[in-house]
């Protein structure tokens, strides 16, 4: 039983810096405006962007591994409500998988379907929406081509969803 306690161990540190990482991601907000100088009236606030919401600047991906990561952390942040954590149940509701391929500056250059699901097919659409909010994932100029990595994503009953990269 050594081997099985050292893997469910393995798999809550797994999930445990996953969440970290999704928490890290959610706390980079841009700094509150410096106070007006004395004297002064305080500026007005500035009107909502339509950047507002998006997620922070990604940051540049030392390998393809680290990308994958990344992107896998952005999807879920740029997803809120769509996703679930913790286990992953026996039996899934759909199992698509996504290739996606990206540019040099890391925006989607193209997104393929590696395994369409039997039933529940919306989830195809909601697994590369997904994907399209979460981008861009940072430069790989610097990395080797082709600039490609895949994503599973678990849906559960609910139509929520898992990356498989934050599973293992």
């Amino acid at each position: 039983m050594p081997c099985i306690e050292s893997a469910a161990r393995a798999a809550n540190r797994a999930r445990a810096l996953a969440v970290i990482g999704v928490l890290m991601l959610a706390s980079c907000a841009a700094p509150p405006p410096p106070a007006p100088a004395p004297g002064r009236p305080a500026p007005a606030p500035a009107a909502p962007s339509a950047a507002a919401g998006q997620l922070p600047a990604p940051k540049t991906p030392r390998s393809m591994q680290e990308l994958r990561a990344q992107a896998a952390l952005r999807i879920v942040a740029a997803s809120p409500g769509m996703t679930y954590d913790g286990k992953v149940p026996d039996i899934l509701l759909a199992i698509p998988v996504l290739e996606i391929e990206l540019n040099a500056d890391g925006s989607i250059r193209h997104i393929d379907v590696m395994r369409e699901p039997r039933q529940a097919k919306d989830t195809i659409k909601l697994a590369i929406d997904a994907v399209k909010r979460a981008a861009p994932f940072g430069s790989v100029a610097h990395l080797p081509k082709p600039w490609k990595f895949q994503e599973t994503f678990l849906f559960n009953d609910d139509r929520k969803f898992k990356p498989r990269t934050l599973d293992s």
